[in-house]
């Protein structure tokens, strides 16, 4: 035996929690209305298909599964309209389902077929279009439509036949499909068929999606049920809790930006609780379990935050890293009043210093443990891994887990490496949809004698593992340790203060009880949707305009909603952007790196 090998023999398993966090904001046109974008059903047939099929064929492998709880219920909603679809011919909600479905004739009007190429042009091309050359031909044939009016463009849509238009919206959902989907043979049938696809092709298409989506929520609860996964919940309409608790808890992480003009989110800690206890509700009609972890939304955390929590008698929940170096800087600053040259300095020194972010700690007297995110190991699988071979890059992975592992001797398995990152918006970077990673690495992690895959409930539970103190904690979240992804610039803090507004339109409304019972409780619902994250995620200069479009048009669409429910005229602001984006964020924007 090699020396090498002889010394990592004194070192016991390192605990390793993966944490897959699922979610989509609420993507229909207020309560009730059509679908303004896919992403719910996409990601369904994709993602949380092929997710779901990774655990199934590694029956060892354990993780955490976060679900956002108004995720969930658009799941349950693509279910039930796609299900009344072939049972009954009911027209869905979904326009591009209606298209694909031929409940929507093709349009001849030139700008809804523009629309139409446009929506069926959203995928990682590289991916998820040139690997198929009959969906790539089918762009090919009219590469200019994007282009200037001067290059006939207008003309050639025109004139496209229909059937093109179906070949087009057939190939963009296949090419969705989850890998695992892919593997079925009347999928194969469909993909090797090529095009002029007929009704009856796609009405099996359809099929296909119905069940894929009907049987996510249950694959899910079986693995849990059998106590392979925890299934976590983050709250309902996925808020950053801490800001709605107070706008002041930007100011720690971001002393220099500016804040909106109103001081704070009006009754916003009232806002929160609701959110969490809605949010429990929603989870355990699906689950039919409580859950005893809480990834607040974006990893948002601040002392008020995990007092909330602890209320409601939650066991656990996480952040990233950068919220750990901050309160740890800060935890410094204040013991020793040293100046913050001398804790740069005493930082840089303390060699275990980073070992410290190996464990769950408890904030005061609260009991949830707080769990921090190694955003090192986390965004090589969300932004390097999709480049490598899948081979090198688990390598790659455990090679660095080794290393943790190593660097706490004896004390390897008292401690706890955390990878918490989406769970969907990765795989369309990777081939296959991320399949050969994913089923090496789980593969890897469930053979290895070095590492020991848990839940964080299993850590918590752990006799023997350390649990730090802290005494007070820097408001944050996963993206740089801030909230500045979603506050403290000048487009993002007018988005809050239309929200801000809405709210107060929405006490007085409350307050005087000239609503219905029903009335008041789609208003509830409706500012729950308007308190959502991604909202605020999406606005900024660095953001792809498209996407930053879409997201401000349904943002003041949903306070239209909100207006309009309260029996209030929506004030003319909501007519006009508040952000026109312009950058090219990496991953189309949808995650945010760390490094």
């Amino acid at each position: 035996m090699s020396e090498s090998n002889k010394d990592d023999l004194k070192h016991p398993p390192i605990n390793l929690v993966i944490c897959w966090h699922m979610h989509q904001p609420y993507y229909r046109d207020g309560l009730n209305g059509e679908y303004v974008l896919p992403w719910v059903y996409l990601h369904g047939i994709k993602d949380y298909d092929d997710m779901a099929a990774h655990f199934e064929r590694y029956p060892s492998m354990r993780a955490v599964v976060n679900f956002a709880p108004v995720l969930l219920e658009q799941l349950h909603d693509y279910s039930e309209q796609i299900n009344e679809f072939l049972t009954h011919d009911t027209a869905m909600t979904d326009p591009i389902l209606n298209l694909l479905a031929g409940v929507t004739p093709i349009p001849d009007d030139i700008e809804l077929r523009k629309k139409i190429i446009s929506d069926c042009s959203r995928a990682h091309a590289p991916k998820m279009i040139e690997p198929y050359p009959k969906f790539k031909a089918l762009f090919d044939i009219y590469n200019c439509t994007h282009e200037e009016q001067e290059c006939g463009c207008d003309t050639v849509v025109k004139y496209l036949g229909k059937k093109f238009f179906i070949d087009l919206l057939t190939w963009y959902h296949l090419a969705w499909l989850s890998h695992s989907l892919k593997q079925r043979s009347d999928v194969q049938k469909l993909i090797a068929k090529g095009g002029g696809f007929t009704k009856h092709d796609r009405c099996d298409l359809i099929q296909i999606i119905g069940s894929a989506i009907q049987g996510i929520i249950p694959r899910y609860k079986a693995l849990a049920d059998r106590g392979q996964i925890e299934i976590s919940m983050t709250p309902y309409g996925h808020p950053i809790i801490p800001l709605l608790n107070s706008f002041d808890n930007m100011i720690p992480a971001q002393p220099e930006s500016p804040m909106p003009i109103h001081p704070n989110y009006p009754h916003g800690r009232k806002r929160s609780l609701w959110h969490l206890q809605h949010g429990l509700a929603v989870f355990e009609k699906f689950f039919k379990r409580q859950p005893k972890g809480v990834w607040l939304s974006e990893g948002g955390v601040s002392e008020d935050a995990i007092e909330l929590l602890n209320e409601m008698g939650i066991a656990w929940t996480a952040t990233g890293e950068a919220v750990w170096h901050n309160s740890r800087r800060a935890a410094l600053l204040s013991d020793t009043f040293q100046q913050s040259s001398e804790v740069a300095s005493a930082e840089a020194s303390d060699v275990d210093g980073r070992k410290k972010l190996f464990m769950p700690y408890r904030l005061k007297e609260y009991q949830p443990q707080l769990f921090f995110r190694d955003d090192g190991l986390s965004d090589l699988i969300g932004f390097e891994y999709s480049d490598w071979h899948s081979d090198d890059a688990v390598a790659n992975f455990v090679h660095n887990l080794n290393n943790i592992r190593k660097s706490l001797g004896e004390q390897a398995d008292e401690h706890v490496v955390s990878v918490i990152l989406d769970g969907e918006n990765a795989w369309e970077y990777y081939p296959e949809n991320g399949h050969y990673f994913l089923d090496n690495l789980y593969k890897t992690l469930t053979e290895s004698d070095a590492v020991s895959v848990k839940t964080f409930t299993d850590i918590t539970q752990q006799v023997g593992h350390h649990v730090g103190q802290l005494n007070s904690i820097v408001p944050g979240s996963w993206v740089y340790g801030s909230f500045s992804t979603w506050i403290g610039d000048e487009e993002k803090n007018y988005a809050w203060d239309l929200l801000v507004q809405a709210k107060q339109h929405w006490d007085e409304v409350i307050a005087s009880g000239k609503l219905s019972e029903d009335e008041e409780a789609e208003a509830i619902q409706q500012l729950a949707i308007c308190e959502g994250s991604d909202w605020f995620w999406w606005f900024g200069d660095y953001n792809p305009s498209d996407s930053v479009s879409d997201f401000d048009k349904l943002y003041r669409r949903q306070l239209t909603r909100l207006y309009q429910l309260l029996g209030e005229e929506p004030p003319e602001m909501l007519q006009y952007p508040i952000s026109e984006g312009g950058g090219n964020s990496e991953n189309s924007g949808t995650m945010r790196r760390n490094g």
